[in-house]
């Protein structure tokens, strides 16, 4: 049976990384906010650094003009770099640094899978609001770092959505589940989690059990696994991304705040 997918989009910064660390405790802007671009709202990712710049990650679709069923990064439209981005806690939009979609079609990718599956870009978070940045994941803290592609069938994950749809209630934000399987040659997982990703979940950032981070969320399936999510691995993201433009030094930011594999702790907050 065809895999059919339905993107998770709602179509409705400038700091020297020696300077000042983007690593303060109960900031406003930390992974699982909500992003708001020309193409609708998703949800943040981790953070990241390189020699000159913080960012936020979210998913490459999340500033796509295709339709929501577009979901191949090597033909589908979108929005260009410089692309301004609004960032939850921040006191100005971000800017679109990378997408995976974009350095794909500008190289000629032709690996089918890279096409479908990579699923990643960074916002570049203005100077003035980087000391506003905690790494820590909502909920659950961590990340610890950068987890490997080996995360397969049956292993625990976590993520935590901000989709606008729960008209700003996070009791249902922290969810954890299971990984059904991988596609792609490696390039995504299947996951199942309670509850499932919804629109505007898209970018949710997924931890392993040992608060690695993993992967992206990319999409929602509606057959032949219902209500799971496709999720972008990020070590291949991040991979594709140091071998196809200068970010060469772009590194994970790891969190504040120890991370708690509770989904109980995370939905009460404590």
């Amino acid at each position: 049976m065809n895999r059919r997918t339905l993107c998770l989009t709602i179509l409705a910064a400038g700091l020297l990384g020696a300077a000042v660390p983007a690593t303060a405790a109960g900031a406003p802007i930390q992974p699982g906010v909500m992003t708001n671009s020309p193409s609708g709202q998703c949800t943040s990712n981790f953070v990241f650094r390189d020699r000159k710049a913080t960012f936020i990650g979210q998913a490459a679709h999340c500033t796509g003009r295709g339709s929501p069923t577009q979901s191949n990064g090597c033909e589908t439209d979108s929005f260009p770099l410089g692309t301004k981005v609004e960032i939850d806690g921040a006191t100005q939009p971000g800017k679109l640094a990378y997408s995976s979609w974009l350095t794909m079609q500008k190289v000629g990718e032709t690996d089918r899978n890279a096409c479908e599956y990579n699923d990643f870009a960074l916002i570049r978070i203005a100077r003035r609001d980087v000391s506003r940045v905690d790494p820590s994941v909502q909920g659950f803290g961590g990340p610890t770092g950068v987890g490997s592609s080996s995360a397969m069938l049956g292993d625990s994950v976590f993520a935590y959505g901000n989709s606008s749809l729960r008209g700003g209630s996070t009791l249902l934000s922290p969810k954890q589940g299971i990984v059904l399987g991988s596609e792609g040659d490696g390039w995504s997982r299947t996951v199942l989690t309670v509850t499932p990703g919804i629109p505007g979940d898209s970018g949710s950032g997924l931890v392993s059990a040992s608060g690695k981070a993993i992967g992206v969320i990319s999409t929602l399936e509606l057959l032949p696994r219902a209500a799971t999510n496709g999720v972008s691995d990020l070590s291949r993201a991040l991979g594709y991304a140091h071998q196809n433009t200068s970010l060469d030094k772009l590194r994970l930011v790891p969190g504040t705040k120890r991370f708690r594999p509770s989904l109980v702790d995370a939905i009460l907050g404590r």
